[in-house]
């Protein structure tokens, strides 16, 4: 078995990403999966070039990727992904794009195919703080979750794979009113998500 495990590099002034920074902390093998680790661009063009070289590359069983949400309180694991790129500021390659399809042609959405209620219940009895999120917004994190699933379901591949956010950490809110959570407790998070996503 193995796990491909995404994060994205620092954007928006940040000077680091918790998602790639905690994936970074993940070990090499879990519940006897290896996992495969690799951050994202944050760049429309880039995430909807490189993901299905990486997935077809690695053939992962499962498809974790990760972003920093920052504002947001709980770890949340995302329902949907949708065929929108509409962005609120630039990528880091300075691309806004506006009301833009993902792929032409393609599917209005696609829902994840990791458990993910299941994911929540598992970290909350971890004294997680996780919910199910509806949206994952019309950014890159929304763009790299559609092309993972568009890619798994137009070329009939096995993969399950789904996106989690997660929330800043401490030393990134240092000056601002905003919540946090431990790198530590992200890093768990994501490796429950993924000993769950293992599972039949």
């Amino acid at each position: 078995m193995r796990v491909l495990v995404t994060g994205f590099e620092p954007f928006g002034g940040e000077k680091i990403n918790p998602s790639w920074e905690a994936v970074k902390e993940l070990p090499e093998e879990i519940e006897g999966a290896e996992i495969v680790k690799h951050e994202l661009p944050v760049s429309f063009k880039k995430v909807r070039e490189m993901l299905p070289a990486l997935i077809d590359d690695v053939k992962p069983d499962v498809v974790i990727l990760t972003g920093q949400a920052g504002g947001r309180a709980n770890i949340t694991v995302e329902r949907v992904a949708i065929n929108v790129m509409d962005a609120r500021m630039e990528d880091n390659e300075g691309y806004k794009p506006e009301d833009e399809p993902i792929f032409e042609n393609a599917p209005a959405a696609y829902f994840a195919t990791i458990p993910i209620k299941r994911i929540v219940k598992a970290l909350r009895e971890n004294r997680i703080p996780a919910m199910v999120s509806n949206t994952a917004g019309t950014y890159v994190c929304n763009t790299a979750m559609y092309t993972a699933l568009h890619h798994i379901s137009s070329n009939g591949l096995k993969a399950k794979a789904g996106f989690i956010h997660v929330p800043y950490i401490p030393e990134q809110v240092l000056e601002k009113p905003q919540p946090s959570m431990s790198l530590e407790m992200i890093r768990k998070a994501i490796e429950i998500a993924i000993k769950e996503s293992l599972k039949d």
